[in-house]
């Protein structure tokens, strides 16, 4: 009877510190670290986050980027400028702002999760479908780009300049 008070003497204690160090939600821990902390790679996210909000309590985190952008992972992924989900020990779900490109569809990411213990492997919640990838490739955090391409957008209207350019000819 003993042992059994002392083990769950010991699993207070270490939840008491878990939770001390995940609640440290002020200006020096960013949303990188507070992945890591619940067991997730720090690259789900682009370096572009500007702010970030999130109720230790519930859960819920929102996410905010200058604009919205792409990155080549094993798939072409968008990011809107709000993300927002619920995070866990080991998980990402109701999340919404992430999108898979697949053939010529875009579709949702509805959950994140990871393997606990961690393993190489890394899941997708996308609709029904679930994908394993590599969790390697998440472990950095990435730029992101500002089109599918990753080229500057075709879009932008070409500045004015007074000089004509010279025609070569030989």
């Amino acid at each position: 009877m003993t042992r059994f008070f002392s083990n769950l003497l010991y699993l207070s204690i270490f939840f008491s510190l878990l939770l001390s160090t995940i609640s440290n939600n002020n200006n020096t821990t960013t949303v990188y670290e507070i992945l890591t902390q619940y067991g997730l790679p720090s690259g789900l996210l682009p370096d572009s986050v500007t702010d970030y909000t999130f109720d230790l309590e519930t859960g819920k985190f929102t996410v905010a980027l200058p604009k919205p952008c792409y990155i080549h992972f094993d798939y072409l992924v968008y990011y809107d400028k709000k993300i927002t989900g619920t995070l866990k020990i080991g998980s990402i779900t109701n999340l919404q702002g992430i999108e898979v490109k697949k053939l010529f569809l875009w579709l949702d990411v509805d959950e994140i999760r990871v393997d606990l213990p961690p393993s190489d492997s890394i899941y997708f919640k996308v609709g029904f479908i679930n994908k394993k990838l590599d969790v390697d490739q998440f472990q950095t955090v990435h730029s992101c780009k500002d089109n599918e391409l990753g080229f500057p957008s075709l879009l932008k209207v070409p500045t004015a300049t007074r000089e004509l350019p010279t025609l070569l000819t030989e």
